[in-house]
């Protein structure tokens, strides 16, 4: 508990700490056409989870095995989407540093060798395809979470609810090591929600994640992920992991489907994420966040409520399948409603509409 109090308020001081330097250093956020919100906001959050990590580290270093390969491959993506944040940096070398840490992650043994008995009962093993496919995932994972930063609360909501349903999983497994660097990755995040929300000072100390933060988070995820489903130590069947990040894969997904359909780049920038549809049809920022943070809890139990019943791999990924489906139509039908509010500065919660790059 002593250790758990320690970690909130390092990491909350280092929040405070950071974004005096962010302002003078010009790491911040300015409105435009994209983003509707008042003044220049400290991109820090990415930064104080950062050295929250090596505060767990510091208070418990048996927590997470592999420590110095994943502490060198977060290192490297914070210094990018430091960079990122402050000088807008063309996607070309954001991609190749992604692919570069899937290498370093892989060096360490951890890569998708399996997706688990999703054929009809009938085991699909990677092989050599596997690492080709740990590097789609790690790409996938990054730019998932970096897509859902885009309403004050929503990423930090969604990544403690994904360590949260981790915890658990890795509890059911026996692994308390890897259950409690989750819990702990939870509590990094909380100040960071907090003064993202404005709680309980209001928007004078108001900071966001930024690009460093949700590729941070995005990677953890991946590399939990990949723990948990892989090898002779696995605690959960890989199919499981999509339900634990199924929103924000959903997504994703739907988003960048839409770009290709119409002939654009997946990764250019728009406003058809979830969030924005939300918005526009007249839910305010707070409601927006409600909604999508009940759905990524509804998918991650659904994901732990299978695998703790032991449903079959091939049941679970056509039932994950049908729901995918059903969220299309979903937001489809949601789509055709009109409105004219939009989630602005003045509904309940400012918006962060989103890296202009997603």
């Amino acid at each position: 508990m002593e250790d758990i109090v320690l970690l909130f308020v390092g990491t909350m001081t280092l929040l405070f700490i950071a974004r005096k330097v962010a302002r003078r250093v010009g790491l911040v956020d300015k409105p435009n056409a994209r983003k509707h919100h008042h003044g220049n906001i400290p991109l820090v959050g990415g930064v104080s989870v950062y050295f929250s990590l090596w505060l767990i580290y510091a208070l418990q270093p048996g927590w997470l095995p592999e420590f110095p390969a994943y502490m060198c491959c977060i290192t490297l993506l914070l210094i990018v989407g430091v960079l990122d944040d402050r000088f807008d940096l063309p996607v070309v070398p954001r991609m190749l540093l992604q692919v570069g840490v899937a290498v370093i992650m892989m060096c360490q043994g951890l890569y998708l060798s399996s997706l688990g008995n999703v054929l009809f009962g009938y085991p699909l093993v990677m092989g050599a395809a596997g690492y080709l496919v740990t590097i789609f995932a790690v790409i996938g994972a990054i730019n998932a979470y970096n897509m859902v930063d885009g309403i004050d609360g929503l990423l930090g909501m969604l990544a403690s609810i994904t360590f949260c349903f981790l915890s658990i999983i890795f509890f059911m497994g026996d692994r308390e090591d890897l259950a409690m660097w989750c819990l702990a990755l939870v509590v990094a995040c909380l100040p960071y929600i907090l003064l993202n929300l404005g709680i309980p000072w209001g928007r004078k100390f108001k900071v966001f994640m930024g690009d460093a933060g949700s590729m941070l988070i995005g990677f953890t995820v991946i590399w939990l992920l990949i723990i948990a489903s892989q090898g002779q130590d696995a605690v959960m069947r890989p199919v499981t992991a999509l339900w634990i990040i199924a929103l924000p894969l959903m997504d994703m997904m739907r988003v960048m489907i839409s770009r290709l359909r119409r002939g654009h780049s997946p990764f250019r920038p728009d406003r058809e994420h979830l969030h924005h549809i939300l918005c526009r049809t007249g839910f305010s920022g707070r409601g927006t966040l409600a909604i999508m943070t009940a759905g990524q809890v509804l998918t991650g139990m659904t994901g732990i409520i299978l695998e703790g019943c032991h449903v079959s791999d091939n049941w679970q990924f056509m039932l994950f399948i049908s729901t995918f489906l059903f969220f299309l139509y979903a937001v489809r039908s949601v789509e055709k409603v009109k409105h004219p509010a939009e989630c602005r500065e003045g509904s309940e919660i400012s918006v962060q509409i989103g890296n202009p790059r997603q």
